[in-house]
């Protein structure tokens, strides 16, 4: 659905697999622990030059949901030409993922894109005090940045699917928001 979206909105869409380090059937948590950002990038390079040999692409966002999120972050930290970042709830952003790789937020010096960040006020991964740290490392770094925070919304607030974290109102708000976001920075 989330794809579909976007590319309702006339945009390439590409969602990257970066779970093929792992069986299918692998608990999450050992996904979690042994997961690398430097393996993460690689995933995300890999994307990037197959979607530069389409004649229909030339502008690129990054754009990411949870897990995702934080891909997303630092994809815009270590790829160029990067034109728009969009945050939905990444957690794990303060945290480094895999020795000797640095934490995520460190990086946001990297980032030469606007980005637009979206959460919810009863998250616990990113709690709003990590929302505002994401804040404080995007302004100390220069970089033009837009986060929407919505109360009554947790984790996962556009996961249509599971009704207990689905927030419609807030969902449609920041969809409009990050449509908006995309077509002012890529089509502008």
């Amino acid at each position: 659905m989330t794809a579909q979206r976007f590319a309702e909105a006339e945009y390439v869409v590409a969602a990257p697999f970066i779970f093929h380090w792992w069986s299918k059937d692998e608990e999450m948590m050992v996904k979690v622990k042994e997961s690398r950002d430097d393996l993460t990038v690689q995933d995300l390079q890999a994307t990037q030059t197959l979607l530069s040999q389409r004649d229909d692409v030339s502008q690129t966002g990054i754009v990411g949901h949870c897990w995702g999120g934080r891909v997303a972050w630092l994809g815009a930290c270590h790829l160029s030409g990067i034109d728009a970042l969009a945050v939905f709830y990444g957690g794990r952003i303060k945290l480094a993922m895999g020795e000797g790789n640095p934490t995520a937020i460190s990086l946001a010096d990297q980032i030469e894109c606007p980005v637009m960040g979206f959460f919810g006020n009863e998250d616990k991964n990113p709690t709003p005090e990590d929302v505002d740290d994401y804040a404080k490392a995007l302004s100390n770094s220069g970089v033009d940045y837009e986060f929407h925070r919505y109360d009554a919304a947790g984790h996962a607030f556009q996961n249509f699917p599971a009704p207990e974290r689905y927030c419609e109102a807030q969902s449609e708000d920041a969809w409009v928001k990050v449509i908006d976001f995309l077509d002012s920075s890529l089509k502008g």
